[in-house]
């Protein structure tokens, strides 16, 4: 049985993006559904309808195209589309939404950047999670991407909120850094772990009393601990 979690369903036939994107999604509190041809897509779509909340559908998958998908789909459902391609052109673009997707975007793309376009869509079609997190008097606007403490804007780069709002979403969990690193610089980034701690040094610094909910977890990575009394 399925909870109050949203359910996201995936259908790519790169395996390796179909993996990265559901432990992505798992970690950031959604049910996760795959499929990895587009006639797998369409019976899980068709057992699952009423628990679905958002799709994500690779144009170019093997049986069935994304567009055939997406233009079955239509017939019978306004679940929120957003088509995942390779291909960019405008063509294919304006194509999508002619079918009836409500985004497009090209791979390759940010993980982080994606997250922010699911819950975008989400919220247009009244489904969307809070728009704020509070930790003690540290809050985070997930659509303004800003992080406040004590009312006091705190400057972040683009990658140092990723993080932050990475950490907390799973916080008390130690997290590896391979796994921050594919989940806040995505699948296809060529850098290597060291990155992630440039960026915890970072953020730290700009923390404050904060700085120490980021605890460093021996030969494994970091892991976001509540200040005392905060929820």
């Amino acid at each position: 049985m399925f909870d109050k979690k949203l359910c996201i369903m995936i259908a790519d036939d790169e395996a390796k993006i179909v993996k990265a994107l559901k432990d992505f999604f798992k970690a950031n509190g959604f049910h996760v559904l795959g499929a990895a041809d587009g006639a797998e897509a369409l019976d899980i779509f068709y057992e699952n309808n009423t628990k679905i909340d958002i799709i994500l559908l690779d144009v170019m998958m093997p049986f069935v195209d994304g567009f055939s998908v997406l233009r079955e789909i239509r017939e019978t459902s306004l679940v929120p589309v957003i088509m995942l391609t390779a291909k960019g052109e405008e063509y294919d673009q304006i194509k999508g939404f002619q079918c009836g997707a409500d985004d497009y975007i090209p791979k390759p793309f940010s993980i982080s950047l994606l997250l922010a376009r699911v819950e975008a869509v989400l919220k247009r079609a009244g489904k969307g999670k809070n728009d704020e997190i509070a930790v003690g008097d540290m809050r985070i606007n997930v659509m303004g991407r800003s992080l406040y403490i004590s009312d006091l804007r705190v400057e972040l780069t683009p990658k140092e909120f990723d993080l932050i709002h990475y950490l907390i979403l799973n916080k008390n969990m130690a997290l590896s850094r391979e796994q921050i690193l594919n989940s806040v610089w995505g699948y296809d980034f060529e850098g290597d772990v060291r990155t992630v701690d440039t960026h915890v040094k970072q953020l730290r610094n700009k923390l404050g009393p904060y700085a120490a909910c980021i605890k460093t977890v021996h030969k494994v990575g970091y892991q976001f601990e509540l200040p005392g009394g905060a929820r």
